[in-house]
């Protein structure tokens, strides 16, 4: 499944994207709900890498730890970007999971800044 995200700038973009990578393999998530916070730190200089491993990073935590991930915060910073997230396990009321998603991939992986704004696309493997 192929996803393209757009936004003004490059955190909001990494925040939509990891938006809708969570969107194919969970239901929206009920406004406000219960959970704790995890931080992500992804290290790299190219923008099309660190949304791989950024996304790479979030659905890793997703699978390992049984939960699904909302409510995304990016900052780039020197060498990289940290990231949060609102962790929710797939155990709690409310979660409907969709699917599953098994990878990012690089196939058709890019970022790219389209007049005012930029563009991502990636495909990732169901």
């Amino acid at each position: 499944m192929g996803i393209r995200a757009r936004a003004p700038d490059l955190p909001t973009l990494l925040v939509e994207a990891a938006r809708g990578l969570f969107s194919l393999i969970a239901e929206p998530l009920p406004d406000d709900p219960p959970g704790s916070r995890i931080d992500i730190r992804v290290r790299g200089d190219r923008a099309d890498l660190l949304l791989f491993d950024w996304l790479s990073e979030l659905l890793s935590v997703s699978d390992r730890d049984r939960t699904v991930l909302d409510d995304f915060e990016v900052a780039l910073v020197e060498g990289g970007l940290d990231g949060r997230a609102h962790v929710l396990s797939v155990d709690d009321p409310g979660i409907v999971l969709l699917r599953e998603v098994k990878a990012i991939t690089y196939h058709g992986l890019s970022v790219e800044r389209e007049g005012a704004e930029w563009v991502a696309e990636f495909i990732v493997d169901v």
